[in-house]
């Protein structure tokens, strides 16, 4: 079994979430995706993984509710970075209530994700 540390991004823009997968393998992270809210929920409690990446507006369940969902869960007891092409200042507000340990307004640049990634979850050397 890998000792890489292990990122579950969830959203349901299947490019993006390639391009963030294939980013984040190319610096040592394991990664596991989920196409919406509710599936994501089930492979964190299934998967355990380091860190969370989930986008705020997404079908089945919001990125609120998700986050809120695995925030109350002391099973899962894991890093949330909240990502949203949302510019509203009052949604980073209420991301950060629930819990979010970081926010990320789409587009961002790479070597900024990465900076925030790193800092939540160093990657396994």
């Amino acid at each position: 079994m890998s000792s890489a540390k292990s990122v579950l991004v969830i959203d349901d823009d299947e490019a993006f979430v390639a391009a963030l997968e294939a980013f984040l393998v190319s610096r040592g992270y394991r990664v596991i995706t989920a196409e919406d809210g509710e599936a994501g929920i089930q492979a964190a409690k299934t998967h355990r993984p380091d860190l969370v990446v989930v986008d705020m507006m997404m079908p089945r369940k919001s990125g609120f509710l998700v986050l809120d969902a695995l925030k109350q869960d002391r099973k899962t007891a894991v890093k949330i970075v909240m990502i949203t092409a949302n510019e509203g200042s009052r949604h980073r507000a209420y991301a950060e209530l629930l819990g979010a340990d970081a926010y990320l307004r789409k587009p961002f640049a790479m070597d900024q994700f990465y900076a925030t990634i790193n800092e939540l979850c160093p990657p396994t050397l």
